[in-house]
């Protein structure tokens, strides 16, 4: 008996911190400032985090369950868009880096970089940059074919990735001191849960 419960408690809390991850980061989203087509939010600090926190592959699964939960209509996204019609936002590139970005921000948590915090720093700005890779193209793209604006290389740099440079090193840091306390809430889930 106890070797059947054991597996569906494991199952269980691994559920129940997949969807504190998509709430920290549903939460996180809605703290932002529109300074053009990309928002500067609470976002990526919180997929650093639930990355880091949940391990990689936890991470990814709880970024990939906030991307269903937002495309299926949930007002989970920064700003009011929800739904299917999210994947025409100029952002919504970003919002699929995610998904890897947690993976990475757990990559190197796994491997302990999260206990020291110049080390975590490097790991998290390695893992901030990832969202960059899938966004910026996906910005020039919509930006440009689909709603006919002129775009170059200097106009998206200028836009997607000057504005977020400070305060993406800003999360970085936040996230290098928060992920020890959040370590230790995930360790005493694991432990009450029979983990």
């Amino acid at each position: 008996m106890i070797a059947t419960t054991r597996p569906l408690t494991r199952m269980a809390s691994n559920v129940a911190l997949v969807a504190a991850g998509v709430a920290l980061v549903s939460v996180l989203a809605k703290v932002s400032f529109f300074i053009g087509p990309i928002p500067i939010t609470g976002q990526t600090l919180a997929v650093i985090t639930v990355g880091a926190v949940l391990g990689s592959r936890r991470g990814a699964a709880s970024l990939a369950t906030y991307l269903l939960i937002g495309l299926a209509g949930a007002p989970i996204f920064a700003g009011p868009v929800a739904g299917p019609a999210y994947v025409l936002a100029p952002s919504f590139g970003f919002v699929l880096g995610f998904i890897p970005a947690a993976f990475v921000a757990g990559w190197f948590a796994e491997r302990a970089w999260d206990r020291m915090p110049w080390l975590a720093f490097v790991g998290f700005v390695a893992a901030s940059v990832v969202p960059f890779v899938f966004g910026l193209p996906y910005m020039a793209l919509i930006l440009g074919p689909v709603q006919g604006n002129a775009v170059t290389v200097t106009s998206i740099l200028a836009v997607g990735v000057v504005p977020f440079i400070i305060p993406g090193l800003i999360k970085a840091a936040v996230a290098a001191l928060l992920i020890p306390g959040a370590w230790l809430l995930v360790r005493a889930t694991g432990r009450t849960s029979g983990g």
